[in-house]
């Protein structure tokens, strides 16, 4: 019989420090609920717990291992992405917008296509939950615009002094990647060590993002989360992009 916990309103998550795969035969699944809760995003996040899961599943909480992680040093900014973002600065009708409009970044994600995922695990019911969590201070949407007209962009959650990216899209070749180097140079700007990526795909790879032990990620992240002080104001704009130029 399944060890995984069913989780009711009031119930904890098991530590996965201490419970990393309750069941074996499905590793990394911590526990299962019947939806999000109140309050359940802000305790897995900081125990590096996360929902995925599709509509007709009830709420899976995953704890992957190995982690998939940028540190912001080595965010690769190659030479044809600093050709854009070069002519992205110069263009006067470009814009890096941080926390305009949460929800349409988010439901952005949701509908867009790309190579590595799909947008169908974005429910309803996650987007209410991540907004809640937008509302409360720890989610953060990054939009890239030109001409008033929303490109790119993507969500995260930080805690201290961690953050975890969500989701990213495109609408134009690119302009997720531009969003992530703005992530990318403010972080190394507060101090930030690593950007939880959770899944390994292809496309994170390929700017910088490498897998590590869940153990390693685990203690590296209650150090972060902890770092209370590096609670830097989200406010940056397109200019925070110069660091990679």
């Amino acid at each position: 019989m399944s060890q995984i916990a069913w989780l009711g309103p009031n119930d904890s998550f098991p530590n996965p420090l201490i419970h990393p795969d309750p069941d074996p035969s499905v590793p990394g699944l911590i526990a299962v609920s019947e939806r999000i809760y109140p309050g359940q995003l802000s305790q897995a996040y900081q125990l590096g717990i996360f929902p995925w899961y599709s509509d007709n599943q009830p709420v899976l909480w995953w704890s992957p291992d190995p982690r998939m992680v940028l540190k912001p040093a080595q965010f690769k900014c190659s030479d044809s992405l600093k050709k854009s973002l070069r002519f992205f600065c110069q263009d006067a009708h470009s814009r890096i917008a941080v926390d305009v409009d949460f929800g349409a970044v988010i439901r952005a994600c949701a509908t867009s296509s790309r190579k590595d995922q799909d947008g169908t695990w974005i429910t309803h019911e996650i987007m209410d939950a991540y907004t809640a969590l937008h509302e409360q201070g720890h989610a953060h949407s990054i939009a890239v615009t030109e001409q008033g007209q929303m490109i790119g962009g993507l969500y995260c959650v930080s805690f201290g002094g961690m953050v975890f990216g969500e989701s990213m899209f495109s609408r134009k070749p690119g302009a997720s990647k531009i969003a992530l180097a703005s992530l990318s140079a403010w972080c190394l700007q507060n101090g930030i060590a690593m950007i939880d990526c959770q899944q390994e795909t292809e496309h994170l790879h390929s700017l910088g993002a490498s897998p590590i032990a869940r153990g390693q990620f685990l203690e590296q992240l209650q150090i972060s989360v902890n770092q209370t002080k590096m609670e830097s104001s989200w406010t940056f704009d397109k200019t925070i992009l110069t660091h990679w130029l």
